[in-house]
């Protein structure tokens, strides 16, 4: 019963969500991993480092590294 009123509240919003073919699950994906990044920066001194990492891992800018092709 729970399903169906669900179902049947947000009826729209899920044919929007089927039709073009949108999902929250890289925002989901995206809070996962700064959260793992989160666990890995806690020995950190500065908040600044963790922005950094985050930047680094998932800003889409990769810098080449010296002596790699």
């Amino acid at each position: 019963m729970k399903l169906q009123k669900s179902i049947v509240k947000h009826h729209a919003q899920i044919l929007v969500s089927i039709e073009h073919g949108l999902s929250n699950g890289r925002v989901e994906s995206m809070n996962t991993k700064i959260r793992l990044m989160t666990r890995v920066a806690f020995g950190f001194t500065s908040p600044d480092a963790l922005i950094a990492l985050a930047m680094l891992s998932l800003g889409g800018h990769k810098p080449v590294l010296p002596g790699r092709l």
